[in-house]
């Protein structure tokens, strides 16, 4: 049933397909699936299979409401397109617009081809931080509670919901704006920015960040001691260096987002974990 209903042709090519005659050939359809007093077996099962790109729609359309919203009448037709490069495979529809982003930056026919990328990896870091493991947030006063010199030494954690974004347009800006009920719509332009995208008790919560702040949460991120991460920071030229006087406050901020789960060595076995 599966493969005849994510197949993306019409109800006979699907029962015909490959995939589908690997389980059953179609002259014996009627030996899994009775008909009813109105319709045939495979009317009964063209019932899913005609409404599943409608499935994927919804799909598609409840993971980029942002991308919905600046496509309009055009959201069907690139669901179309993108559900025939990338069809769904799978028995859930959770991780059919993985690959949305690389599609739309591929894609010549839909612009501002950078503006929609940018939005869909935006949308797509919202999804998978929404997703993503659940785990404890690491509080202020348990990291203040280490020494300073044991803990430059050591590795902050950060949560598995943590995604950082970098944006060359203004994608985050139009998100914001898109339930607004007077329309005030920004237009699409270049414009860089940063942010990052956190869960704290089941909602997603979005900030934005500086490049310096970007830069050490992603080297962070990345499982760099504190010490070679506030050493890159501060070695780093131009716009893109920090100041010490930075560090006090971005920490306290981002604990408070809950961007960190635990703390541990650099090197060693002891760990201090959220509660």
């Amino acid at each position: 049933m599966q493969s005849v209903v994510v197949h993306p042709g019409t109800t006979e090519q699907a029962l015909r397909s490959r995939n589908a005659a690997l389980h059953l050939k179609p002259a014996r359809l009627e030996s899994v699936l009775l008909p009813s007093k109105t319709l045939s077996a495979a009317e009964r099962i063209a019932i899913y299979q005609e409404m599943y790109p409608l499935r994927m729609r919804d799909a598609l359309a409840a993971d980029y409401p942002g991308l919905e919203h600046f496509l309009g009448n055009r959201f069907w037709d690139f669901v179309t397109a993108y559900t025939s490069a990338h069809p769904s495979k799978g028995y859930t529809l959770n991780r059919l617009g993985d690959h949305v982003p690389g599609f739309l930056a591929r894609q010549k026919k839909l612009k501002p081809r950078g503006f929609l990328a940018d939005l869909a990896r935006l949308e797509l870091a919202i999804t998978e931080c929404f997703d993503a493991p659940e785990a404890g947030l690491l509080r202020a006063e348990e990291i203040e509670r280490i020494e300073p010199a044991r803990l430059s030494g050591m590795k902050l954690l950060t949560a598995p919901s943590l995604r950082l974004v970098e944006l060359e347009w203004n994608a985050a800006d139009y998100l914001d704006t898109i339930r607004d009920e007077e329309h005030r719509h920004p237009k699409a332009r270049r414009a860089r920015s940063f942010a990052a995208v956190v869960r704290r008790q089941y909602s997603v919560y979005r900030f934005p960040l500086t490049e310096p702040e970007f830069l050490v949460l992603s080297d962070l991120r990345d499982g760099r001691s504190i010490s070679n991460v506030v050493e890159r920071a501060l070695g780093r030229r131009g716009s893109r260096r920090a100041s010490a006087a930075d560090f006090p406050g971005w920490f306290r901020r981002w604990t408070s987002e809950g961007a960190f789960c635990g703390v541990r060595p650099a090197r060693g076995s002891a760990s201090v974990n959220a509660h």
